[in-house]
């Protein structure tokens, strides 16, 4: 006797769904006998759907689908009917599996192909096929889904071998973890915090975003620097497996390898964590299903390691406060004490919206200094992927407490002209008085930074008048008889020239060509940076600084010849400007060409327009203002470079290289600094 359960069974035969049970006798055959006084028995749960209750239609679409699990029992014997079936090849097939049920498909529904339908049967789909379940929780049609050696990969929890890492479809993959984040920005604005943790789970255990987070750590400029297990991944096979070795299950952190750097303008260093490759693709993974939320729930005025957001931002935005003749005149310079070290993870791991066993390993996994484990009770470690954006989330939430103490006025303006600016840890705060600042922003300063573990540094935090001036992010803001102006700091400046002189005291012995390559990157970083301000006079001073120091390289490497024969040899005119420090260098086919200095100079002062507040990146509706950004960007960098080939063309490029002079409305202590120095 075969058990009921037993009855309806999936099988493959010459790779096509087979029937193994009773020969059906009519479409309209009812179920009788032994098995119908069963049935009759049945609790309603299990009983079919169209039985259930007396119910006489035939189920929902639902139920049309769902796979019927019989317990076992006895029943008549079914006889022989496999051989027949199998010789007439399906030909005597009756009722679908659901035919005996009462439950039959509508005709114009296509029946699916066979799949698994119950505990007890074979799982009848071909091999390297997504079941029906794993393409519903992709979120999209495999179509649609990354590939891999032209094998269809969806994006969610279940995923198929990816041997070929060079063949992985790079577009779609990141178009999958884009529209999951755009599908995470959308639920945190309505919310459904249920649905962000799902967004969440569904992302971080996708194929597209694994093999995003593990490219994102291979390429970039830290990929050769090992952990303490001193591993890197740097071939293709390996890559892959790593893909698949980013699981939830198992997962254990190493120690950070401590580092120490120098920081700047001071005999401090600064410590820093270097977590091992698979931490660090662990917290890639992890932070694309985290930045989403950030981004949302961020402050507005923050500018600090932030997609779409960059120091530039912060500087516009502070002279938007500023500038204006009613703007408020002080300004309240904060700095926190150790801020990454210090943040509480007791705070984080009840505030961070992310899995919190994984936080949770990533906060305790310790760090190792000369063969010697520390533990870490406080603190993200500066140097892992994550960290920026948990010490942002930690700082978050200053504007609003900001916000509600100093309410906007119905002028626009808000109540003592309270205004915050932030880049990660550095922030100033404006204010109509000194008082307002002492007695009211900076009391709640300290108990909004208590909260968290954190606190103020009492010798770098001041309060300043607008027309003494201050610094901020490399920058000087100073009023000079009502106009505001921002140039660089005289401090960095400095700074700069002290390396770069440092660099070519360092390489007395190296070619011209060398010499020039390693200045280069320095000259045009820094240029770039300080180009948005008031700092045409700056420029020209650095290009005399180091147009001085390499006459002087030059002229220890030759102390016999004369100046004229040096600067022939070193310092040639080139496109209609004189002294043109210049040397020769060699590709990698071996052919030689010149290689010539950078002149800060050559670069243009264009204004930068500061992002919106509200400017999300993940959320889709921004997708046009952040697109008009990059083509302007693209097209005043075209429009530069035709301004430059013109002017060379007509003859028209600087050739003085001298100290510069007093202009109208540039400020009176930068002259005072560049002739001085």
């Amino acid at each position: 006797m075969a058990s009921v359960g037993e009855l309806p069974i999936n099988a493959v035969i010459a790779n096509k769904p087979k029937m193994l049970g009773r020969k059906a006798e009519g479409l309209d055959q009812k179920v009788s006998g032994p098995e119908q006084g069963f049935r009759s028995t049945l609790p309603q749960t299990l009983r079919p759907p169209a039985e259930r209750q007396g119910l006489t239609h035939l189920g929902t679409c639902v139920e049309r689908v769902k796979p019927v699990v019989l317990p076992p029992g006895d029943s008549e014997s079914q006889g022989e009917p496999v051989g027949l079936r199998v010789r007439d090849r399906g030909g005597s097939e009756g009722h679908p599996v659901m035919g005996w049920t009462g439950v039959e498909l509508p005709g114009d529904i296509t029946p699916r192909e066979s799949g698994q339908t119950s505990a007890r049967s074979l799982v009848a789909r071909e091999f390297g096929k997504a079941t029906k379940e794993a393409r519903q929780m992709a979120g999209e049609s495999v179509r649609g889904g990354p590939r891999v050696g032209g094998f269809a990969l969806s994006p969610g929890a279940v995923s198929h071998g990816a041997d070929d890492w060079d063949q992985i479809d790079w577009h779609h993959a990141r178009q999958a973890v884009r529209r999951l984040q755009a599908r995470i920005v959308k639920a945190t604005q309505e919310g459904r915090w249920g649905r962000v943790r799902a967004l969440q789970h569904l992302l971080t255990h996708s194929f597209s975003g694994k093999a995003v987070a593990v490219r994102r750590v291979t390429e970039n400029r830290g990929k050769r620097t090992p952990g303490v297990d001193g591993e890197t991944w740097t071939t293709p096979a390996r890559k892959a497996r790593a893909v698949h070795e980013l699981q939830q299950r198992g997962y254990r952190t190493h120690p950070l390898r401590r580092v120490y750097i120098a920081k700047r303008n001071t005999s401090k260093m600064r410590p820093l964590g270097i977590p091992v490759m698979k931490d660090r693709a662990m917290q890639a993974l992890y932070l694309q299903a985290l930045s989403p939320i950030a981004e949302t729930t961020g402050d507005d005025r923050s500018y600090g390691f932030r997609p779409e957001r960059s120091a530039a931002d912060a500087i516009a935005r502070c002279f938007i406060l500023l500038a204006r003749k009613g703007s408020p005149q002080w300004i309240l310079e904060g700095d926190i004490v150790s801020c990454f070290d210090r943040i509480s993870h007791a705070w984080l791991l009840a505030h961070v919206p992310m899995e919190r066993s994984i936080l949770h390993k990533w906060l305790k996994a310790g760090f190792m200094h000369q063969s010697v484990v520390y533990p870490t009770e406080a603190g993200t470690p500066q140097g892992g992927i994550a960290s920026p954006v948990l010490a942002n989330i930690a700082l978050d939430g200053l504007q609003r407490a900001l916000r509600e103490r100093f309410p906007k006025l119905s002028s626009g303006s808000t109540l003592h002209r309270v205004n915050m600016v932030r880049y990660a840890d550095d922030f100033i705060i404006t204010g109509d008085s000194q008082e307002v600042l002492e007695t009211e922003v900076r009391p709640l300063l300290e108990r909004f930074l208590g909260e968290r573990g954190l606190e103020l540094s009492p010798e770098k935090t001041a309060i300043t008048h607008i027309d003494t001036g201050f610094d901020f992010l490399g920058q000087t803001l100073r009023k000079y008889h009502g106009q505001l102006l921002t140039t660089p700091s005289k401090q960095r400046t400095h700074a700069f020239l002290r390396e770069a002189r440092a660099v070519i005291k360092g390489n007395k012995a190296v070619t011209a060509g060398s010499l020039v390559r390693q200045l280069n990157p320095m000259i045009r970083g820094w240029v770039m940076y300080h180009r948005h301000v008031v700092s045409s006079q700056t420029f020209a001073y650095v290009d005399h600084a180091i147009w001085k120091a390499l006459w002087n390289w030059a002229r220890r490497r030759h102390p016999r010849k004369s100046s004229k024969w040096v600067k022939a040899k070193y310092f040639p005119a080139h496109q209609g400007r004189q002294w043109v420090f210049t040397g020769q260098v060699t590709n990698a086919r071996g052919d030689k060409h010149d290689l010539r200095i950078f002149f800060a100079t050559s670069v243009r002062i264009r204004r930068h327009i500061a992002v919106r507040g509200s400017a999300n990146p993940f959320d889709p509706q921004w997708a046009a203002y952040f697109k008009a950004r990059h083509d302007r960007k693209r097209k005043d960098a075209y429009h530069d470079r035709q301004r430059h080939l013109s002017r060379v063309a007509d003859g028209h490029t600087s050739t003085s290289l001298s100290m510069p002079t007093t202009d109208h409305g540039v400020a009176p202590s930068l002259t005072r600094a560049v002739a001085e120095a």
